[in-house]
């Protein structure tokens, strides 16, 4: 077959084709992180806290759109490799098209209810204006946020992901020089910042259209054919991705809110540090995990088992090395990461640098969650996927914030994400080695 998810892959090509979206995603951390050290080096810490404050409702933005990228990219996919190459078309622009209409809707609704939504995530009134001028922009591209999640899975299944590379490392330098040119030389403070991931945003989701129009290849737009049992389909399958994104949601207002309570804004803006800080690390194992998926789901798709387990060995491996990889780097390294933010003599340090302590020891186990989450969502299993994304994400720490604080105070909320990400591992495993003759994967 002349389409690239089927060729016989080996540790080095499995590698160099995910290689793209791995620098990608990486990418992608880099520059959200590099807006967090603008506003925190050119604006103030309040706005730093701020961004954490208004950071569940990009996490539920985020949710939607990886929710529908991944779930659709399955189907897509599992179709191709069957062989129905039309439907898979079809069904491909479909997706886009109700993604659209789904931005639109998130926009008006934010736009008119964002006051209540500020106050609602627990901002305080030193705060507010910080969330707000930060939040409006950001629903004003959600059609465009949507639409960059969708294409960088799409373009992966279309079987070209140096070209979402290239689209990734274009948004980013974007976001980068417009954030220096917002900020820094037109002062318009975190609004500054904002602009500049917006019209980041807008890149990938411009030119992915382009590519999608003009693209005679393996995947397209056409006319598109409304199924919505196939939408209904793709977004239960993807539904772990919403259940971690809206799980991490919650999970960032209780933090948000315990933090503000022991600590005041500067525990706020330190739970952003390492917030921002962690999503950097796991962007190396989510952008592994979006590059392989279409790779199983198309090995599945077409039954050929025995190039599935090798392909899954492999991944098994590099999740283990990079796993000791990132704990080793974010362990020596944990001082000059929070000095990106703020300097080593501030109050925010010590509490960041403190609590990136304990933090860091859970680098050891996210990855084998995020991936093993990955699998079941590539294999149509988003019931299982969702359940491990739950646990990881939500269950396991909650747990931990109801009841670690009154033994280890602040310490508690440190501890509970390395807790939760370990117990999730041993789960993971257990729910790997349970379905392993039905999808063939070992």
């Amino acid at each position: 077959m002349n389409n690239p998810l089927a060729k016989d892959f080996t540790f080095s090509s499995l590698l160099h084709f995910a290689f793209p979206t791995i620098v990608m995603m990486l990418f992608m951390g880099l520059y959200t992180i590099v807006d967090t050290i603008f506003v925190s080096q050119f604006v103030n810490t309040f706005a730093l806290s701020a961004l954490n404050i208004v950071c569940p409702v990009i996490n539920i933005i985020v949710g939607i759109g990886t929710m529908i990228a991944t779930g659709g990219s399955a189907i897509i996919a599992r179709q191709m490799g069957a062989g129905k190459m039309t439907e898979a078309h079809q069904n491909f622009t479909m997706i886009f098209v109700l993604t659209i209409l789904l931005g639109l809707i998130i926009t008006l609704v934010g736009l008119f209810f964002i006051e209540n939504i500020i106050w609602g995530l627990g901002a305080s009134p030193l705060l507010f204006p910080y969330c707000k001028d930060y939040l409006l922009i950001i629903f004003i591209f959600t059609p465009a946020s949507l639409l960059q999640v969708l294409f960088q899975s799409l373009i992966v299944t279309a079987g070209k992901p140096k070209y979402g590379f290239f689209l990734s490392i274009s948004a980013g330098m974007i976001n980068i020089i417009l954030d220096y040119v917002f900020i820094v030389v037109f002062d318009m403070g975190i609004m500054g910042a904002a602009l500049g991931t917006g019209f980041g945003y807008m890149v990938p989701a411009v030119f992915g259209i382009f590519f999608f129009t003009n693209h005679k290849g393996t995947l397209s737009l056409t006319t598109p054919s409304f199924k919505p049992m196939v939408f209904i389909e793709c977004c239960t399958n993807g539904s772990s991705e919403m259940v971690s994104q809206v799980a991490t949601a919650i999970t960032t207002f209780f933090f948000n809110q315990a933090m503000m309570t022991l600590l005041g804004e500067s525990g706020v803006a330190a739970m952003t540090i390492m917030i921002y800080t962690q999503f950097l690390f796991t962007t190396l194992y989510i952008g592994f995990s979006i590059g392989v998926a279409p790779i199983i789901s198309f090995q599945y798709g077409a039954q050929n088992y025995k190039s599935l387990k090798k392909i899954y060995k492999i991944c098994l491996t590099f999740i283990g090395i990079s796993s000791l990889c990132i704990f080793l780097a974010s362990l020596f390294s944990r001082s000059q990461l929070i000095q990106l933010f703020t300097s080593s003599d501030t109050y925010v340090y010590q509490i960041a640098y403190s609590g990136f302590t304990i933090f860091l020891f859970h680098f050891l186990f996210i990855g084998m969650n995020i991936f093993t989450s990955a699998t079941f969502t590539a294999l149509s299993n988003g019931k299982v996927s969702a359940f491990i994304s739950f646990l990881r994400t939500f269950g396991f720490i909650m747990i931990g914030l109801l009841f670690l604080p009154t033994y280890f105070g602040v310490t508690a909320v440190w501890l509970t994400v390395p807790i939760a990400e370990c117990l999730t591992s041993l789960i993971s495993l257990l729910l790997i080695f349970i379905y392993r003759k039905q999808y063939h994967y070992l």
